[in-house]
């Protein structure tokens, strides 16, 4: 049987299927059509303008190294005339970040991108380590969003830029839509699905230029492009609300391929209905508060994806609705209401025309960082007086404890010696 030749170029072999279409390509014809479409996105959205500096932030993994990969190319083949550099988090996760940062210091030096790294331990004296060892995993993903988020915005503004782009990719905005679906959050889905976002608590916008772009695409391209990057999930994000997201996803793409751009348009579509005063979608940006950002990055809930039910519903509970509704009918016509002459019934008031106006959030500093909030504490101050009230006042080192057993072993041989007898 002869070789299937690519769909594009009909002259060299096809080696990949596109997962979003199930095109049979070349090698060749896959790299140029991928980088095509993000060129596509950027400038259909008009992302960048020539001379502005971009951080990349970036943490060694798929998305973010294939971002800075494509930036590059892009920027040299379309003269976009960007000033790349790359930016990183050091969430303090031991067996994960610290090998993911050697992922990034390769790239810096592979792009000829500076680098700029930010610990939590530098901004909060704490590192998720040590959150997650006070708090347990449970809701640990609701600090690290709060402070990651924050701790990009000081360091792009360490480095006077203004504008962050992500590695997020289609299923990454997916997922979003589907987390936010199920919450029944339709405010915080239409600051999620739009492709520039900023924070009413700073004037850094970001961007996804990956936005359009399918996990296993970027996966494709990597390989193909012999990218190095990091493959390892962080060690505490299967505990996460959004793993579950994550697998309804997964399981939608197996019976339809198409099915994750399908939830990304139709979480777009969704979120143009949602009013103006409360998606703030009459700013040029989707402008939200600190809270709802970091809630934005990760929420979880306390009974995770439904209640003890797991959000099921029983046919015996199906039944008795469908029956008091039967009921409510029939009483309808049993009803008999009396007026005082001269007495209006309340059911004849015409509805009020007034529209409940929605309190409006204003900005200042938090009175303990400085950091712009709708509140006189921001989100993370809030967070880190928790954790600082349950942290101990002092802390016991391990050389300390070695020198306690070495002293214990001491006075131990001494009273022995003191007590032997003399034959």
């Amino acid at each position: 049987m002869p070789p299937t030749p690519c769909a594009l170029c009909h002259t060299s072999r096809a080696l990949v299927i596109r997962p979003k279409n199930h095109q049979k390509l070349c090698k060749a014809c896959f790299l140029a059509l991928f980088e095509a479409e993000i060129h596509n996105t950027i400038t259909s959205n008009s992302l960048f303008s020539p001379g502005e500096r971009i951080a990349i932030g970036a943490s060694g993994g798929k998305d973010s190294t294939v971002l800075a990969s494509v930036l590059k190319t892009l920027n040299e083949r379309h003269n976009y005339g960007l000033d790349l550099l790359l930016l990183s988090i050091d969430e303090g996760i031991k067996g994960y970040r610290d090998d993911s940062l050697e992922t990034v210091k390769r790239n810096a030096t592979q792009y000829d991108m500076p680098l700029s790294i930010v610990g939590y331990d530098e901004l909060y004296g704490w590192t998720m380590d040590q959150v997650v060892s006070q708090i347990g995993k449970k809701g640990n993903c609701t600090y690290c969003g709060v402070f990651r988020r924050q701790a990009l915005d000081r360091g792009a503004a360490r480095l006077g830029i203004k504008h962050v782009v992500t590695g997020h990719n289609a299923d990454d905005v997916a997922e979003t839509v589907m987390m936010n679906l199920l919450r029944g959050d339709l405010p915080r889905l239409s600051r999620a699905t739009s492709i520039v976002t900023a924070s009413a608590a700073s004037d850094i916008k970001r961007s996804k230029p990956l936005k359009y772009a399918y996990e296993k695409e970027i996966v494709l391209y990597a390989h193909h492009k012999r990218l190095d990057y990091f493959s390892t999930e962080c060690i505490y994000s299967p505990e996460a609300f959004r793993g579950s997201a994550r697998t309804l996803i997964k399981n939608l793409e197996r019976v339809r391929p198409s099915a994750i751009l399908d939830v990304v348009r139709s979480g777009e579509d969704m979120a143009r209905l949602v009013p103006a005063e409360v998606s703030n979608s009459n700013q040029p940006l989707a402008n939200t508060t600190d809270a709802a950002v970091a809630a934005d990055e990760e929420a979880e809930g306390e009974a995770g994806c439904g209640s003890a039910n797991n959000g099921r519903a029983s046919g015996g509970e199906m039944a008795a609705m469908e029956q008091k509704l039967r009921n409510e009918e029939k009483a309808t016509g049993k009803e008999t209401d009396f007026t005082l002459q001269g007495q209006r019934h309340d059911r004849c008031k015409p509805p009020s025309k007034t529209a409940k106006k929605l309190p409006k959030q204003h900005l200042q500093r938090c009175v303990r960082c400085g950091y712009l909030s709708s509140q006189p504490v921001c989100k993370a101050c809030m967070l880190l007086e928790g954790l600082n009230k349950n942290r101990p006042k002092t802390e016991i080192s391990v050389s300390s404890v070695e020198e306690g057993i070495e002293t214990m072993r001491l006075n131990s041989t001494s009273r022995l010696e003191g007590t032997a007898t003399v034959p």
